[in-house]
Parts: C-alpha cells; structure tokens; sequence
C-alpha cells in the first residue's frame, strides 16, 4: 500500500503545469544585511513574512527586519499573489490570479506529506484498516486540489474597483472628468486648478516668462494612471537624471505634479521659481506643480489622496488612508499601508513626494516616463526674465484669459491675455502700464472638459446651500431663476459614491448632524438640469 501511495502521489507531482518550476532556496538577509536565514517564500500576512526552509519548517520574520532588496523581493511576490495585474472592466471584475498556481503544488505536497507519515505510522502498527482509509483521503484530497482548481482560484482572486480610486478626484469635479478601462484609470482636465491662484510669489530669477493657459487634456490626451501597478525589482530614482521631463505624477484636482528638479538640473522650489502653492508654467504655459500639492486638503478629506504616481501608487499627506498619523517612510518616500498596498507620502521638504518609482514603469530616451498626457503650446517660449517678482494673477471677467503682474526695478509691469472659442490666442505686453507690443497666435481651440455630472452652467448660481462647511443642518435657498415646483429631486453623496439622503420633494433643510464628517456632493435634479455642489460636513 505504501508504494501505491508513493506512486501516486509522484504521478500528482508530475501533473503540475509545464511553466511551473523548483526554485534554489534563497538566501534572506536582514537589514544590516547579516544572513538570516534560508529558504523559500512561502506566505507574507500582516506585515510578518513566512519562510519555508530546507526542512519544512516554516519561519516568521517582521517585514521591516529584511534587507531592502528582500523586502521588495517579498512585496514583488505578494504584489503578484494578490494579482493588481488582474484585467479590469467599468465594472468591478474578478480575475483568476495565475501565481496562485504556484501554491496549489505546496498545499498538495503537503496534504500528501501529512497523509504519507500517517501512513507509515499506521504501516509500522500493522494498522491496516487505517492505511485504507488514508490511501481513500488521499484520492479525495487530490481530486479535489486539481479537479477544483479553478474555484480555488477563484477564492484566492483579488477584485480591484476603480470607483474607489475615484473616490480622490469627486471633491474637484466637475471641473475634472474621469473615466477608465481594464489597464488606466484616466484624468481628463485643462490643467488650470480652481482651489487657489497661481504664478504668485514666482521670485526674482525663477519666472521664464510663461504664464498659464488652458490646456487640452482630453480624450486620448487625458492622464493615464495604472490600474494595476506592479512593484519593480529596481524603483527609479526620481532626480535630475531621471524623468527631467513631463510628469511623475497627476494630482486629484486635475494639474500635472513635475520632478522636484527642472530640466536645468535645480531644485525648482529651493531656487525660487516656484508660485506659493508649488507650481509654475512650463515652456507650453502649461501650470504644474513641482511639489506635493498638499493645500489641496483644504478642499478634500484628510484620509484621501491627494494626487497618483504615474506608476499607479497613492499619494497621501501626512495622515494614513485610516486616519492615523504618518507612520515612518522608507527611502522610496513611502511605505506599505495596513491594506498591503504601497503608497507615497508627501512633505514639506525634499523630496517633497516621491524619492524613487516604486512602481514599474517605462522612461523614454528624453528620460519621459510614457505614456502620459502632452501640453500643447501656442507661443514660442521665451527666456527667464532677471529682477521680475510676480505679484498678482488675476482672471478676467470672461474667464478666458489672465492679467499677470510683476515688478522688475522700479517698474510694475504686467501680461494681459486671452483666448477665443475658435482658437485665437492674443498676448498683450505692458512696461509701467504702456503697451508695448501685442502678439496673436492662431491655434487649435480650447477643450471643454467633458461633465459627467451633466451640470447646466447657467444653474450653478439659481440655488444657493448654506451654511457650507457645517455641522448640523444645510439650507437651500432657491434664486429668481428656479422654484419649488421646478425640484424633481434632491440626492446628497458621499465621496465613496453612496447616496446617504434622497428627497423627492423640495425641502429647505436637511439635517446633517448624523452624516459622518466629510465631502459631499448635492445634487439638485430640476426641470431645468442639474445642479451640483460640493457640501463639507465637520
């Protein structure tokens, strides 16, 4: 009987999959790099990492006890187990996640391990009646393991759901739109953000003379963010030689966050010629930050983030996705959260956000990191402008142009400029308040971000919420060009998408001292449209 349970369980060894092979065992290392021991990955749980050895035993080591490189080996693995690579739909899908295969031989071998000792424990007493009934329990066990392995995979699957990660970017719409497929979750936007100005405080030797326009991140042009990020084995660091040019990252309100370095090689910030927010105009007077846009906390929750690597990653303050403090970053600028999912952090200081790409990612020849959306100019650039400090950003009343101001000398000086529907772009030049000269470029005209929301334009002001943050209750007050009989419902959101009050009937309070502390959207449905705003509950 022994030998018919040896033959058998050599032939299950046998029926593995072709692609599946025997590793050498590896040898970990600690954090000092000192060895610590030998074996193979076997499972890593709540931050501690389990290692079978040579003889089957099965070690526990802390995450943050292994040298770098086998940490990464460890999350590598896990990233894969958990499957971030799995194919997304617009709706949530679940994928089979082939690297579980890999565990499907270990629980096998093990089940057979088990029964085979059983087995010449029973042999040795002459336990022939149990012998059976192990030799019968072997079969099932079997069986069951290859018969059933796509269910089993099936419950070792992961879903992913893009709505979540969107759940970052409602607080800036509809300002933003966003929409995704089964490999990208996509940012569409015109890069101006609407939550603080720009180009002030740009110092005296920083500004190159651009100054910000609308900019066509639409369609096939939008942001694209990985859906399915995967660690890589080597992260990139993020500094003058690395990704000198275009983004790493998009922040939640639709702007494009740069290398803390410029294509100069300088700390953009350190050297003044960043705005009081962290941005400024690049050579396609396209607006982007060059440091973690932390002020715009101001207008989302602190447990959100606020912007997403290129690579996929999350980038949050200097609160944890649970509400908890910043726990303690790697070298990356990051760390694992409780969830098992990387994520960066941003600061004050250098490197401001992300010190290396954890994520895999692709770097062009023009040191790029592809694919990702494209400014389009519509002027030349121009050169740095010596001794100007800018000192107001205002714009116009039809919201098609800017008028910058700065000092240079004793001379206030100033940039007026705007653009039509049909693409006529005209910049005016002023020294101490005299026209200078007047430049007009011909390009394409400017993009309209699609509204998902499907707000009317005109409606934004026919109803007015207030108080607005509160903490117990919101009126709404209905303006000349609305009325109640005009309400065909009334919806408040909260930033998870999850409808947490619905009426029907216009009503001119709502009570709000039971809705948890956050961002929410009101949505008037009317005879005339959609009225949308944004409601903060403390």
């Amino acid at each position: 009987m022994l030998m018919i349970i040896g033959l058998f369980s050599t032939s299950l060894m046998q029926a593995h999959d072709a692609n599946e092979q025997h590793h050498a065992l590896k040898h970990w290392q600690n954090n000092k790099h000192q060895p610590l021991a030998e074996g193979s990955f076997y499972m890593y749980k709540n931050g501690q990492v389990f290692i079978e050895d040579a003889q089957h035993h099965i070690l526990k080591f802390s995450l943050n006890d292994l040298s770098k490189e086998d940490k990464l080996f460890v999350l590598q693995k896990q990233q894969s187990i958990n499957q971030l690579n799995q194919q997304l739909t617009t709706n949530t899908t679940k994928v089979e996640t082939s690297s579980v295969h890999a565990y499907l031989p270990l629980l096998l071998n093990l089940s057979i391990g088990l029964i085979m000792s059983l087995g010449i424990w029973c042999l040795f007493f002459k336990n022939r009646k149990t012998m059976s009934v192990i030799s019968t329990t072997l079969i099932v066990v079997s069986l069951t393991l290859f018969g059933f392995k796509k269910h089993v995979l099936k419950l070792l699957s992961v879903t992913t759901n893009p709505t979540t990660m969107d759940a970052a970017f409602i607080p800036f719409k509809p300002n933003i739109h966003t929409f995704w497929d089964a490999t990208y979750f996509y940012v569409e936007s015109n890069g101006i953000p609407t939550t603080h100005t720009m180009m002030v405080g740009i110092s005296n030797h920083g500004w190159q003379q651009q100054v910000p326009i609308s900019q066509c991140y639409i369609g096939s042009n939008a942001w694209p963010i990985p859906l399915n990020p995967v660690i890589s084995a080597t992260p990139v660091p993020v500094n003058a030689a690395h990704f000198s040019r275009g983004a790493i990252a998009v922040a939640v309100n639709g702007v494009a966050i740069f290398n803390p370095y410029t294509n100069t090689g300088v700390d953009a910030y350190l050297d003044g010629q960043l705005d009081n927010y962290g941005g400024h105009c690049g050579r396609a007077d396209d607006y982007h930050y060059h440091t973690a846009p932390m002020h715009l906390y101001s207008a989302t929750s602190a447990t959100l983030p606020i912007a997403y690597a290129l690579d996929g990653f999350a980038v949050y303050g200097s609160t944890e996705p649970n509400g908890t403090a910043m726990q303690t970053l790697d070298a990356n600028h990051g760390h694992y959260g409780t969830d098992g999912v990387y994520h960066y952090h941003g600061s004050a200081a250098a490197p401001y956000m992300i010190a290396n790409m954890v994520g895999q990612i692709t770097e062009d020849a023009t040191h790029q990191i592809i694919p990702q959306a494209a400014a389009q100019p519509v002027r030349p650039s121009l050169t740095p402008l010596t001794g100007a400090l800018i000192i107001s950003c205002i714009p116009n009343t039809n919201h098609n142009g800017y008028n910058v101001t700065y000092t240079k000398g004793t001379n206030t000086d100033s940039v007026v400029y705007s653009w039509t529907n049909t693409g006529v772009y005209t910049y005016k030049y002023y020294t101490a308040g005299i026209l200078d000269s007047t430049k007009t470029y011909n390009k394409s005209a400017p993009c309209t971000v699609p509204n998902a929301l499907n707000e009317i334009p005109y409606l934004s002001n026919a109803i007015t919420i207030y108080p607005n943050p509160t903490t117990d209750y919101l009126n709404i007050n209905l303006n000349n060009d609305i009325k109640p009989i005009d309400i065909n419902e009334t919806n408040l959101y909260n930033l998870k998408g999850e409808l947490v009050y619905h009426s029907v009937e216009f009503k001119k309070n709502i009570t709000a001292k039971h809705f948890a502390k956050g961002v929410y959207l009101l949505k008037v449905s009317t005879s005339k449209g959609l009225v949308i705003k944004k409601i903060i509950i403390e």
